[in-house]
């Protein structure tokens, strides 16, 4: 028999939770994020140690650096898609102010209380007065909690049980199986299409009228084009072709651009589809106005008043931290994505080339392309941007995914890219900090 002892049972050295809970350290971390998320954190680690993967007096360290930074479970991304505004990774960032905004509105407000006289007040007041200081062309606005939302309102008040006129090559699907026609006839209207696919006339839109039409719809097509034998009418024309019949003209413009941009020539704007004579516009606040997710109506007085009193507008009102936010973009400095739509080339290939010097210092397999951007988000589908990124092997895409400060890229030609024209120019440095983690991971 042989003299050696036998080796511990690792399962004896398991730290007991309460133990770990008592760390000031570990404590401090169940106070902020909340104890129960903190005992899952805890029992995977005294599994490790079980397994003998771990040191037991290496526990506490690894408890806190297994602990969520939040105790929410999204994670901040670094864009480098080369889609400004990209669905999957929420759209629009938000500037510092709307998050100071948000901060703020986030416990007990004045959201519908008038502090001078005690009594109720009106709910988002300052909010609509920047969004109509914004777009001047408005006599009134409301907000809900998305653009379909605004849509649905829109066509629940003005189409139920009546007739919504629209062109059938606006009949779109859009996102996720989302579909226009679906949305509206769920509201209890009735789809009046007019013209073909391809093409229609201000004749086809006033030979649909009648005694139940409710309201004329134009909604832009978002993220497709129809190029070639085409014709379209124009707002300012279908404005002039409805007045005098009472009928309202509604444009759904989708994509929150506030007033045009010389980046982005056939986007519709707010400010301009408005002044050509739309009786209401819709879009999001997430997309090109670089705010919170949001629905905008926008228009005459006593439209957005019948909205407003409608009792589906209580169940898409947004709360007082999506308010806070939409006001704060509005009246506060440029959002991050007027910024990444403003970025130039050179300043793109300076910021690409101070990246790449970290990379190839580091003898990584690393180089500067040109690479086009894209608004996203539906916004301007046959208008590229011009991009930079910084190439890497293929074999980056995943690694940079799921690390620590996960970068989102995409894959070209055997390379995975990454397009600083999506990226903030205060991200740079910990898109080379997750480039070198990965590769460090490999030696």
């Amino acid at each position: 028999m042989s003299d050696q002892p036998a080796p511990e049972d690792p399962r004896r050295s398991v730290p007991r939770t309460d133990a770990l809970l008592a760390e000031p350290a570990v404590q401090a971390a169940a106070e902020r994020l909340g104890r129960e998320l903190v005992k899952d954190v805890i029992a995977r680690v005294q599994g490790r140690i079980r397994a003998a993967e771990l040191p037991a007096a290496d526990a506490v360290g690894a408890v806190l650096d297994a602990l969520p930074p939040t105790a929410g479970s999204l994670r901040p991304v670094l864009n480098a898609t080369g889609v400004l505004v990209h669905t999957n990774l929420g759209r629009a960032p938000l500037s510092p102010a709307a998050i100071e905004a948000i901060t703020a509105a986030a416990g007990t407000t004045d959201v519908e209380l008038d502090l001078a006289t005690g009594r109720r007040g009106p709910r988002g007041e300052a909010a609509i007065g920047a969004l109509l200081a914004a777009v001047p062309a408005a006599e009134a606005a409301i907000v809900v909690n998305n653009c379909a939302a605004a849509l649905a309102l829109v066509a629940t008040a003005l189409g139920q049980g009546r007739e919504l006129v629209i062109a059938r090559g606006e009949l779109v699907e859009i996102g996720d199986g989302f579909r226009i026609p679906e949305l509206l006839e769920t509201t209890g209207a009735r789809l009046r299409e007019v013209g073909t696919t391809n093409r229609v006339a201000l004749e086809d839109y006033r030979r649909a009228l009648g005694p139940d039409t409710g309201a004329v719809l134009k909604v832009h097509p978002s993220n497709f084009v129809v190029r070639g034998f085409t014709r379209a009418v124009e707002v300012g024309e279908l404005a002039g072709g409805l007045r005098g019949t009472g009928v309202p003209l509604v444009a759904d413009v989708g994509s929150g651009l506030l007033r045009p941009h010389p980046a982005l020539p056939e986007e519709p704007d707010l400010q301009s589809t408005l002044a050509a004579g739309a009786d209401l516009v819709l879009s999001s606040g997430d997309k090109l106005l670089g705010g919170p997710q949001a629905g905008l109506v926008l228009g005459r007085t006593d439209l957005v008043q019948r909205l407003r009193r409608h009792p589906l507008y209580r169940a898409l009102r947004v709360d007082k931290t999506t308010l806070a936010a939409l006001e704060a973009t509005l009246r506060g400095p440029v959002p991050p994505v007027q910024q990444l739509l403003a970025a130039q080339p050179d300043e793109l290939r300076a910021r690409a080339r101070a990246v790449l010097e970290r990379l190839t210092a580091a003898g990584i397999d690393a180089d500067v392309v040109d690479a086009p951007a894209r608004v996203g988000g539906g916004g301007a589908p046959e208008h590229p941007l011009a991009g930079v990124a910084v190439s890497l092997p293929a074999g980056f895409a995943e690694p940079l995914r799921r690390g620590q400060r996960p970068v989102v890229g995409y894959l070209e030609d055997d390379r995975t890219l990454l397009n600083l024209r999506s990226l903030a120019p205060a991200d740079d440095a910990a898109l080379a900090d997750a480039v070198l983690e990965v590769a460090a991971a490999w030696t």
